[in-house]
């Protein structure tokens, strides 16, 4: 009983979207995928090229790589959000990942956050946000902003993570 209770425990907390550690991932000789991502210049195409290509599909116990998500064209917020990081540091924006933690859940979500000219945008899955036009002056901003769109969910925490998966900003509800 023991176990299957550790087990069931586990398994909760692996549910939700995961971590893909970019340290590791080198550049495939695939030459349809570099001119792809060398087209994928600016945080809102990216977006865009993921809404009209990538599908929403929850991966439990496996996060593709960039190159695999461009291959399979289906993944999860954390799946879209590396492949979103990965191609604009490719392009030498600076970026991060923040992961948001409900209240009540072991859900996690997570989300790219892109630093341009006027300010942070970010995308959530496929969809690109700038706080139409205006852009995000703080990770916290960010948050809130993508909170709202999950009004059934209580934001408990958020961590903020850079290119490298160091640790950058920890908020509270």
């Amino acid at each position: 009983m023991k176990k299957t209770i550790l087990a069931i425990i586990i398994l909760i907390s692996l549910t939700g979207c995961g971590v893909f550690d970019l340290n590791y991932f080198v550049m495939p000789d695939d030459v349809e995928f570099i001119a792809c991502i060398s087209e994928l210049d600016t945080p809102e195409k990216i977006g865009n090229y993921m809404l009209e290509n990538f599908i929403y599909e929850l991966h439990y116990f496996y996060d593709p790589d960039p190159y695999t998500l461009w291959k399979i064209k289906k993944g999860d917020c954390n799946d879209m959000s590396t492949f979103g990081v990965w191609v604009v540091h490719w392009h030498d924006y600076e970026a991060y990942q923040i992961m948001i933690f409900w209240n009540g859940n072991f859900e996690k979500h997570r989300i790219a956050v892109y630093t341009e000219d006027d300010g942070l945008s970010f995308t959530d899955n496929q969809y690109y946000f700038n706080n139409y036009g205006y852009f995000f002056d703080t990770f916290r901003e960010i948050v809130e902003f993508d909170c709202n769109y999950f009004p059934d969910k209580e934001l408990r925490k958020y961590i903020v993570y850079d290119y490298w998966n160091n640790e950058v900003e920890i908020g509270y509800n």
